[in-house]
């Protein structure tokens, strides 16, 4: 695939980028990218403030807008493709590839689920994402009403059960974990999710399906929906999914980690999800295969 056609990245500034200049906080706020090619950009007249290029030793104030206008780049591969599970008028679930991002972000833009699926359904809105490594039903909202009604009913009364396999082998048939999770520092992005006594409440019902030398296959009932959620509980329970690049036992990134949430290496599947149709207060039901890799393969618990 060749060259992306750019993007203009554009925030609205708080009270964090007050007094400071615009090459310190384009150098604190987002260190992917060193101040030298910071003050490139800035130079090549890419970072505009209030419409106008900005100076690398102005001073910026809360309120402001700063754009950052990225010129065309050269996307990761990712496979760009998609199943319908169910379609009306209303909903659309989507089953998505292992591999590819459901938003932009990472170095994505084009190569995103959110594109290919809006080539073929524009009016199509996501109502929750699913992180790059993981597989599985998003569900999508195609008018007004189904985005309020789902968005409303999401936490009560969506059923979103997930698989995936982890380090350990789990005792307990079932367990509930409620670790909160908020932001946590992180070398690269300044912050990450992860578990902290000061995040949000958050629950996850696990069930354990198989057990094998090291490792166990569960199943796991989301009862919230914070960023990463499966993956910092299971970690914070002693449990980390096998091949997790950044969560740690504790449910924190691993120490002097550079990886990032996108990476992948481990095995996660939305598998189903239930929701009452916006439309016609009919149960829905929709289910999707988890991979080889998740399935059983001995008789189950």
């Amino acid at each position: 695939m060749g060259l992306n056609q750019g993007y203009s990245y554009r925030q609205r500034l708080g009270p964090d980028a007050a007094d400071l200049t615009v090459l310190e906080y384009l150098s604190r706020r987002y260190q992917h990218s060193s101040a030298d090619q910071w003050r490139a950009r800035i130079e090549a007249g890419l970072v505009l403030l209030d419409g106008e290029p900005a100076a690398s030793g102005e001073i910026i104030h809360t309120g402001q807008t700063l754009v950052w206008r990225r010129p065309p780049w050269q996307e990761p591969n990712a496979p760009v493709s998609f199943a319908v599970l169910h379609e009306d008028e209303h909903v659309l679930a989507i089953a998505k590839p292992t591999g590819l991002p459901t938003l932009p972000g990472g170095g994505f833009l084009v190569n995103t689920l959110l594109s290919v699926v809006r080539k073929h359904y524009p009016d199509a809105t996501p109502l929750h994402r699913l992180g790059r490594a993981t597989s599985g039903i998003i569900l999508w909202a195609r008018t007004g009403l189904a985005r309020r009604r789902l968005r409303q009913a999401w936490e009560t009364d969506v059923v979103r059960v997930y698989r995936t396999l982890v380090q350990g082998v789990i005792d307990q048939e079932e367990l509930t974990l409620e670790t909160p999770i908020g932001a946590v520092p992180h070398l690269l992005l300044g912050t990450v999710y992860a578990a902290t006594p000061a995040g949000k409440p958050s629950m996850s019902r696990i069930r354990t399906l198989e057990r094998s030398s090291n490792t166990s296959l569960v199943e796991v009932r989301l009862e919230t929906g914070r960023p990463h959620q499966i993956r910092i509980h299971l970690a914070a329970a002693g449990y980390p999914l096998v091949g997790d690049p950044l969560y740690d036992i504790g449910g924190v990134p691993k120490a002097k980690s550079r990886a990032l949430p996108g990476d992948r290496g481990y095995l996660l599947h939305s598998e189903r999800v239930t929701f009452r149709h916006p439309g016609t207060e009919r149960l829905i039901e929709v289910a999707c295969l988890p991979p080889p890799l998740l399935r059983l393969i001995r008789n189950p618990l």
